[in-house]
């Protein structure tokens, strides 16, 4: 896809569906197509890794590396802009996703939750500061953990596809994989 934005006219966009495309395009009918800044996604080499640092942590502190994820994803995760208030007796373990406690109404009968992205939904930043956290964690332990050259070189494969500009600021190409 091409994007190039010309001074005085506005945003020009076009892009070349793929044959066969994943979407399927009827004629007469409207789209929406989004447009943000590209940030890669996480890779699986640092969710593989995520996962070998809960499973150390687990088995050092006597719980299962689920909940570990989950104290990580608590402390260290990032929220999304989606909230929820329900009553004070609700055991939010019971509703789908990762709830984190906001705050609790000046009786005590209601309290609001923010929802936590997993790390799934993270880009490679926010799976790199999400990865130091819980390497912090696992020092804290005397767990052993990679190398800083080690970690290093994952971030560096979590960072190897960039927006590529060709030195025209108001031109940009993003490359697809």
């Amino acid at each position: 896809m091409r994007v190039k934005f010309i001074e005085g006219y506005g945003l020009r966009l076009t892009f070349e569906l793929l044959n066969p495309t994943p979407l399927e395009i009827k004629p007469g009918v409207e789209y929406d197509l989004e447009i943000k800044k590209h940030r890669e996604r996480r890779s699986l080499d640092a969710n593989a890794y995520c996962w070998v640092l809960c499973s150390k942590i687990a088995e050092k502190v006597n719980t299962s590396k689920d909940e570990v994820y989950e104290e990580m994803l608590q402390k260290y995760g990032y929220m999304s802009d989606i909230t929820i208030t329900v009553k004070a007796d609700v055991d939010m373990r019971r509703i789908d996703g990762h709830w984190k406690f906001y705050q609790e109404s000046g009786d005590g009968r209601f309290k609001a939750y923010v929802l936590i992205r997993g790390s799934s939904e993270y880009d490679s930043k926010e799976m790199a500061h999400f990865i130091d956290m819980i390497i912090d964690e696992a020092k804290d332990l005397d767990i052993e953990t990679m190398t800083p050259d080690q970690i290093e070189q994952i971030k560096k494969s979590w960072n190897n596809r960039k927006e590529i500009n060709d030195g025209n600021d108001n031109e940009l190409r993003v490359n697809h994989a």
